[in-house]
């Protein structure tokens, strides 16, 4: 009678331990995109309302943070937020703002999100246009998700 109750006791402790593996590939982790894409979209509201010290704050800004843009070499934490600070503190308008192809991926507490930036920005009298693909890799944090990496590239016409 003791065996069989040790059994079954093994039995139940080997089944509740068993857990479903994470596909971290192929699982669509739908609550997570989700958190994503209120992220970005929250992104361009901070950029929509000129609230830089807000955009700065979905940065994960640290030794392992990088950047590629206009084909220069990589840049980390510093030049980007100064790079941001300048750039999008000098903004008067936002005339434009879409992301085309927007596509999340999310693999457990890392996510890619990628799109084809079709913005119109004025400075002043002058109107810039980007039309790039861009990358942002976000690290799910204690606060949010978090911007760690960028990478901005000119799309061909």
């Amino acid at each position: 009678m003791k065996t069989r109750l040790t059994l079954i006791m093994i039995i139940g402790l080997l089944l509740t331990s068993c857990k479903s593996k994470v596909d971290l590939v192929n699982d669509e982790f739908p609550k997570e995109k989700q958190e994503v894409i209120n992220t970005f979209v929250a992104i361009a509201e901070s950029i929509k309302d000129g609230d830089t010290d807000k955009l700065i704050a979905f940065h994960a800004y640290s030794p392992k943070f990088t950047e590629f843009k206009n084909g220069e070499p990589r840049n980390g934490a510093t030049a980007n937020e100064t790079h941001e600070r300048n750039v999008f503190g000098s903004v008067t308008e936002v005339v434009k703002f879409d992301a085309k192809d927007l596509k999340v991926a999310v693999y457990g507490d890392v996510a890619n999100l990628t799109f084809h930036s079709d913005f119109q920005l004025k400075f002043g009298d002058d109107l810039v246009v980007v039309n790039d693909q861009i990358t942002l890799l976000f690290v799910n944090t204690d606060d949010g998700w978090k911007m760690v990496h960028e990478h901005h590239s000119p799309l061909k016409k």
